[in-house]
């Protein structure tokens, strides 16, 4: 038997692709290096992109045709190509971000998401480059917290690739699950489901050049978190907890989650939120309503830095609940704790780069 193009061309027009019900010939999918030599084929099929959930059924399917409508004796080859270009390698993902700082918490309800926006705030405040990505795929708060509930982040085409565009708020970079959900309906996800939708919020997004990413983890330890770890380089972990000992004791969990040897992620210090309560109207006084100072004995224990101290003023609920986080207003007490906060993240992060980087030998003659 003879073999031609236009045979194995009639072939594949049986073929249609899922997406738009099209042929495959029609919709100019199979690329013009077909190649044939005695009674083998090859040739390649293009996608729109790397990540085509009909790829495999489709090359799948146009074997089965050549072997169907030409012999099942023809040796039959199919290589893929994509009109974008691919995500890049989880190691090699946001080339432009320097530093990396995740944001966690053992359990919910200690303030672990106010943490991170005042603190993305206040590195901006600072004047670094910054992002936060709210990791929270169950609970998106960042929309409410930077007023943002209705902003609606568009694609644009970056080198070959379509790229969502992070929303800008107070100089940051913000995108969050909530932007691309209802509010009002409750997130029903599956762990694989969660974890692609925050794999392409990390790697489909253009954050540019970033001093500092922050990521708002979901509290506790879960797939989300293993997600966040094998797609990122994590420079380090800022962990938040409340000085109640039950909160103390999930901070020791996550703790334990990112110091784990297949983890080895630092720890750059612990926060102790909702430290105190201080009146508005009597800023020197100080009333322990969880206890005192259980996170800061916990960091001495752990040998870890306590890198802030966050007191309870009714109006800290009132600005994140307004969308306008407190560390805006430097001259708050609240806004002064999340400023030092802030420096204390800069200082660590800094020391563990120095650390990390590769000593030089110096030769002396």
């Amino acid at each position: 038997m003879t073999l031609y193009p236009k045979l194995i061309m009639d072939a594949l027009a049986t073929v249609r692709y899922p997406g738009n019900g099209k042929n495959i010939v029609e919709a100019e999918m199979v690329a013009d290096n077909l190649r044939i030599d005695g009674m083998k084929v090859s040739f390649s099929l293009i996608f729109e992109k790397p990540t085509d959930p009909f790829m495999k059924s489709v090359v799948k399917s146009a074997e089965t045709a050549i072997h169907t409508y030409v012999s099942k004796d023809v040796e039959v080859t199919i290589a893929t190509e994509s009109k974008q270009a691919a995500r890049p390698e989880p190691g090699k993902m946001l080339p432009q971000v320097k530093n990396v700082i995740a944001v966690s918490s053992g359990k919910g309800g200690v303030g672990k998401s106010t943490v991170a926006a005042n603190l993305a705030v206040a590195l901006a405040k600072l004047g670094y480059k910054v992002g936060l990505l709210d990791a929270d795929i169950f609970g998106p708060s960042v929309p409410k917290m930077f007023q943002m509930e209705d902003a609606r982040p568009y694609a644009e085409e970056v080198n070959g690739r379509d790229l969502i565009v992070p929303v800008e708020k107070y100089g940051i970079k913000l995108l969050s699950i909530g932007f691309f959900v209802d509010p009002d309906q409750a997130t029903l996800w599956r762990g694989g489901m969660a974890s692609n939708a925050l794999k392409q919020l990390v790697a489909d997004a253009n954050w540019g050049e970033l001093d500092y990413f922050v990521l708002d983890t979901p509290p506790g330890t879960s797939d989300i978190h293993l997600t966040l770890l094998q797609t990122l380089a994590i420079t380090g972990a800022v962990i938040v907890s409340t000085p109640q000992q039950v909160a103390l004791a999930d901070a020791r969990k996550g703790i334990n989650m990112y110091t784990n040897e297949k983890v080895n992620v630092p720890i750059l210090g612990l926060v102790e939120n909702m430290a105190w309560f201080t009146p508005a109207e009597l800023p020197g006084n100080k009333y322990y309503l969880f206890g005192k100072e259980g996170t800061k004995r916990l960091a001495e224990e752990l040998h870890v830095p306590l890198l802030g101290q966050i007191p309870i003023v009714q109006s800290i609920c009132e600005s994140g609940d307004a969308g306008t986080p407190a560390a805006l207003d430097e001259n708050s007490v609240t806004g002064m704790a999340f400023m030092d906060l802030a420096r204390n993240v800069v200082i660590q992060t800094e020391k563990r780069n120095a650390e990390q980087a590769p000593t030089e030998i110096v030769h002396t003659h």
